[in-house]
């Protein structure tokens, strides 16, 4: 923690920070090194570890991904075990959706939202540190199960009855449950979380209509979370109670009926896709205008498509159960709202057309991956749209076509917007410029391996490929152009030239960080108000509370419209402006202070899932240990002790006390 304090005009500003402490309740002291990441609240820190994280998962995911398709590269694989590859695919899809793709997305929140809001940290600092350590140990009992009896193996969604302890009788499903519970509780206390710094936090005036779209992006999703999370809270529940204490929610010979499971399941599994592909859409919207020279065409419809899609997200979800069932009138209706949805999704992409269309395009990498998730979730989209007309979405349910719709809006589309903010705030993260010859390596590869690994798919799903096979044999591979083996090979030497791409960006990652040259503090010329700090930015992220006239005030404050001409012309630099901010910085700064609790309150709340699996003994463990955090956050004062302190200067000025943090 440090507490900046200037005690007048013109005097150099004084950082106050904690010398020692010690004692249950007692915050802890800012220290160097690790300590300082452990014990964090500072969201800017807290985004970095999520990033991180997330792309640990995202690299172990990938693995798994790759032993899939060697598995199916030739006739009779041996790579795998039927056993393992139903383990294989489902920890896959788990992994990648649940510990990369939502992780990474608060990544991106956690760290910029603040920032182009112009704040100086989330509402509740340590809620956003438990979110964190939550996430971890969710995803640590997972991966455990590789290592405790086997992987889940249900496939990600996980359908009953096979997830039942018949037919699942290991602890796999189990950890699953388990793991996706504290992870859910993660990703529901940091939506509100960030509902609530949006609602109340923004700059003075900053309108919601004055917000990036980002930023909007990033609100829909977090109401998205916060309506769809409790319902695969309660299925999660519900299978758990059916596992470990004899319940009979799905079980068909006690009367019950298994479909209750696919409802609660998809309920919050399409609104999930949403959840995935609305912060890259928000990137995106910043990238674009960005490269383009121009701003965004059509504000306003961009952010109430966004808003659409999440509102209408929710009234999709049977489609995913035609083949199931369900009676005419449901799927009249369902097939109608899956039609209706795309027409907000269009609008996003004419939009971004017409930012692109007359303007100075800079081609950098950052540009590039965003052009590709146009194009290719454009036809993930459109393979997407024959799933709303139920003759044909009944042939392609459970095929590998859907496994190419899946990835070609979630791969092409998310992924491909991460990336495209990667190398568009990595210097304001960093300090530094991602290599842009690795760059296009970079994409490259991953565009060329995206659509030969996932392009074939759709041709292996039209000839009956099923999605959970996990051999298949040359007589029965067909013959000619639409042969099963053919297709099988090229999309998994796609696999890992997509692999190879991944790689040039982990080699990017070490080459920057090893480089000695710094990034210019606006190198995009950009137009959002994160930019209006240093990079990296400070603690305390501002100096002063930026007071917001326009949309994009950033880039205002740089450019004024020339009454002759009609056209913008530079009036001042980033550099000169950040220096005039340091200059008028506000007196007192207070930032939220360290604390011990959230991660020891995140080992609590994980035992206490696994006594589910263990038993009543360590049930107790992590119920005492939950207590005892739950006492200590509650009674942590708001700062370490005065006696901790340094004093603020030899004038006798009294130095500011940090709110609660």
């Amino acid at each position: 923690m440090a507490i900046i304090e200037r005690p007048g005009t013109g005097t150099t500003p004084v950082v106050v920070t904690p010398q020692q402490t010690f004692g249950a309740v007692k915050r802890p002291v800012q220290t160097k090194g690790w300590r300082e990441w452990l014990f964090t609240v500072d969201h800017k820190k807290i985004g970095i570890m999520y990033g991180v994280v997330a792309m640990v998962f995202f690299i172990i995911g990938g693995v798994e991904a790759l032993l899939i398709r060697l598995q199916l590269a030739m006739p009779d694989g041996q790579i795998l075990s039927a056993d393992k590859y139903n383990q294989m695919f489902t920890m896959h899809a788990t992994t990648m959706v649940f510990l990369f793709a939502m992780p990474m997305a608060a990544a991106f929140a956690n760290y910029f939202l603040p920032l182009q809001i112009g704040a100086r940290d989330v509402a509740f600092p340590r809620i956003n540190a438990l979110s964190l350590w939550l996430l971890i140990i969710g995803g640590l009992v997972l991966n455990a199960s590789w290592f405790l009896g086997g992987a889940a193996d249900g496939g990600w969604f996980m359908y009953a009855p096979n997830s039942g302890p018949i037919f699942s009788p290991s602890n796999g499903v189990d950890f699953w449950v388990i793991g996706l519970q504290i992870t859910g509780v993660a990703s529901l206390l940091g939506s509100i979380n960030l509902i609530v710094t949006v609602l109340n936090m923004r700059a003075p005036g900053m309108s919601l209509m004055k917000m990036p779209v980002f930023t909007w992006m990033i609100l829909v999703v977090q109401f998205l979370l916060v309506f769809s999370l409790p319902v695969i809270t309660v299925a999660l529940v519900l299978l758990m109670l059916q596992r470990s204490y004899g319940a009979t929610f799905f079980d068909v010979s006690q009367g019950a009926d298994p479909l209750l499971w696919q409802h609660l399941f998809w309920i919050f599994g399409h609104p999930e896709v949403y959840v995935l592909i609305l912060p890259a859409f928000g990137i995106i919207s910043e990238v674009l205008p960005t490269f383009a020279r121009k701003p965004l065409f059509g504000y306003p419809f961009v952010v109430f498509s966004g808003a659409s899609i999440g509102l209408v997200g929710f009234g999709v979800w049977a489609h995913h159960m035609f083949a199931s069932g369900l009676g005419p009138v449901s799927v009249a209706v369902f097939s109608v709202a899956t039609m209706a949805i795309a027409i907000p999704t269009g609008v996003k992409i004419f939009n971004w057309l017409l930012t692109m269309w007359g303007g100075k395009i800079w081609y950098t990498t950052a540009m590039n991956f965003a052009i590709g998730l146009v194009v290719l979730f454009t036809i993930g989209g459109l393979s997407g749209v024959t799933h709303s007309v139920a003759p044909s979405d009944t042939q392609q349910t459970d095929t590998y076509y859907i496994v190419a719709h899946f990835h070609y809006v979630l791969f092409g589309g998310m992924v491909f917007g991460l990336f495209s903010g990667f190398y568009y705030w990595w210097p304001k993260v960093f300090g530094k410029m991602l290599n842009e010859k690795l760059g296009a390596w970079n994409f490259w590869f991953m565009v060329i391996g995206m659509n030969l690994t996932f392009g074939p798919m759709h041709i292996l799903g039209l000839q009956g490929q099923p999605r959970r096979m996990y051999v298949w044999t040359e007589a029965r591979a067909g013959e000619g152009f639409f042969n099963l083996g053919f297709w099988n090979m090229v999309a998994s030497v796609g696999s890992f030239i997509l692999a190879v791409g991944v790689l040039f960006f982990l080699i990017n990652v070490v080459v920057t960080a090893r480089s000695k040259q710094q990034a210019p503090l606006d190198p995009w010329d950009a137009r959002t108000l994160e930019w209006l700090t240093t990079s990296p930015p400070k603690e305390h992220n501002f100096d002063r509370i930026p007071v917001v006239h326009h949309l994009d005030e950033f880039f205002h404050r740089k450019y004024e419209e020339d009454t002759a001409t009609h056209t913008m012309k530079k009036v001042a630099e980033g550099e000169d402006l950040v220096r005039a901010e340091e200059e008028g910085a506000d007196a007192h700064i207070h930032l939220p202070s360290p604390s011990y609790w959230p991660i020891v309150l995140s080992v609590g709340v994980g035992l206490l899932g696994l006594g589910t699996i263990y038993g009543v003994p360590m049930i107790v463990i992590g119920f005492a240990i939950t207590l005892f955090a739950s006492y200590g956050w509650i009674l942590e004062p708001s700062v370490a002790e005065e006696i901790d302190f340094e004093p603020s200067d030899n004038d006798g000025n009294t130095k500011e006390i940090a709110p609660l943090g």
